[in-house]
């Protein structure tokens, strides 16, 4: 039987990568912007580089710690956090557009917007955790008994189907949808403000930058906690595509999986910042995102037949992202 390698046999990079996580977050919140403030693109754009640059250094730890193993198996490991990684990446740009027309309902000043994403990122850091290991044990349950089809001897696994499916139907969706269907949206009805409402009473109005305040002797929840409720339960809805979408790249390997998806999440922010002001220029990224999707979904239907390896994943994605990016910058929008 073949071993399975994965970063698991490796505890040592897994607690680097907690502890990396932990100093970045209490030199962010603590340090940096322990004062709510307006976030300017200089600043954004440093705290862009900086996590872009975590996230290929950590991959770069990655192939060396297996490349004691193998070359290949290095490859390998490096290819599906990358993949992994600019999937959940690219993915997220579609949750910048709804952040801004959340704030904008809200009327969120931007002195307040960086602890509304911070806080919102914190969640996201729970309950990615839950979906991707809860996620990759279904899958080792869901595995069918050889069997053989069209002559060849596959083993095909259900849920893996079941999210391919998903994942073309989602791709071809996304490219038809209109990208303002969510600008007239009343975000009081979500899920998430509706769930503050039911447990606090709600302010009318802000206090700075607290969650919560006192009116007329009464301990009262500010808009500010509702908008976070929001941001979080957005986070989850966009989930139901990024999740299913990375376990393509590594079943096996929830770290792999969880690393790159929190990497990506962590640069989240200084992504908005950076891109809030002009996104809607990135008029063509939509179709690479759906393209993308499709991809994707077809990778996980075929996979008990025909296998694509990580590095053409990579490959696959990348190009995509690029050549959307260069028609939406080179090619006016009709």
């Amino acid at each position: 039987m073949q071993q399975s390698h994965t970063m698991l046999e490796h505890p040592g990079i897994l607690i680097g990568f907690g502890i990396l996580v932990i100093i970045m977050l209490l030199l962010d919140l603590g340090i940096f912007n322990k004062n709510s403030h307006a976030i300017s693109n200089e600043e954004a754009a440093f705290w862009s580089i900086i996590w872009i640059s975590l996230s290929m250094i950590f991959s770069g730890v990655i192939y060396l710690v297996f490349k004691g193993d193998s070359k290949a198996i290095a490859f390998e490991k490096f290819s599906q956090f990358q993949s992994a990684y600019w999937i959940e990446k690219a993915l997220s740009v579609d949750n910048l557009f709804v952040f801004i027309l959340v704030f904008k309902f809200f009327k969120v000043s931007k002195e307040l917007h960086h602890k509304v994403l911070f806080w919102g990122i914190i969640g996201a850091l729970a309950f990615r955790a839950i979906f991707i290991f809860a996620g990759v044990g279904l899958i080792n349950l869901t595995y069918l008994p050889y069997m053989e089809v069209l002559g060849k001897q596959v083993q095909i696994n259900i849920l893996l189907l079941i999210f391919g499916i998903f994942l073309i139907y989602a791709g071809i969706k996304s490219a038809f949808t209109n990208d303002h269907d969510n600008e007239d949206k009343d975000y009081n009805s979500n899920p998430g403000a509706k769930l503050i409402h039911r447990f606090f009473k709600v302010s009318r109005n802000f206090d700075g930058d607290k969650f919560f305040t006192i009116e007329n002797g009464i301990k009262m929840a500010t808009p500010l906690l509702v908008v976070v409720a929001v941001i979080e339960f957005t986070d989850l809805l966009f989930a139901v595509d990024s999740i299913p979408a990375i376990f393509a790249i590594a079943p096996k390997d929830p770290f792999i999986l969880y690393t790159s998806n929190i990497f990506a999440i962590l640069g989240l922010r200084a992504l908005y910042f950076l891109l809030a002001n002009f996104i809607d220029k990135f008029y063509f990224l939509k179709y690479g995102l759906a393209a993308i999707l499709t991809f994707i979904g077809v990778k996980m239907v075929i996979a008990p037949f025909f296998h694509i390896s990580s590095p053409a994943s990579l490959a696959v994605v990348g190009g995509v992202l690029i050549l959307s990016l260069i028609i939406s910058l080179t090619v006016p929008k009709k």
